[in-house]
């Protein structure tokens, strides 16, 4: 059993993306990283872009390209702020919803992968781990 437990991470976190972002792509024809956008703006009111950019970690060029992308391909809509008449905010579309709803049980099934492979008590160890490299850096 190979113990380069940081290789180990930075290449599961490569492979489960890949894998993730092809069947996105072939079942909502939207990338695994559209989709993730789609989940921070659906989950916040007047999300706007630098919120998106902040949640998933993207500098201003590759946010700007992805929510023109995004646009582009009608999953979502820029809209005026209903707070703030100078703020453009980013609002899901119908499309977007339906690919949103179509995505779930994609997650489901890969979260029962990882359920139905460990106990109950290795997916709190799991869980524990991986919060704690979130919070840590």
């Amino acid at each position: 059993m190979d113990k380069r437990l940081f290789f180990l991470m930075n290449m599961a976190q490569k492979k489960l993306f890949r894998f993730m972002d092809q069947a996105c792509e072939k079942e909502l024809e939207a990338s695994m990283t559209q989709m993730a956008a789609l989940m921070v703006i659906a989950s916040k009111h007047d999300c706007q872009q630098k919120d998106v950019a902040q949640t998933l970690e993207l500098n201003k060029s590759a946010i700007t390209g992805l929510v023109s992308r995004m646009e582009k391909n009608g999953l979502l809509a820029r809209a005026s702020s209903t707070e703030d008449a100078r703020a453009v905010v980013l609002r899901v579309t119908p499309d977007g919803q339906d690919k949103l709803k179509r995505l779930q049980p994609m997650i489901a099934t890969m979260n029962d992968i990882f359920s139905d492979e460990f106990s109950d008590e290795e997916m709190l160890t799991i869980l524990r781990f991986l919060n704690f490299i979130m919070g840590r850096f």
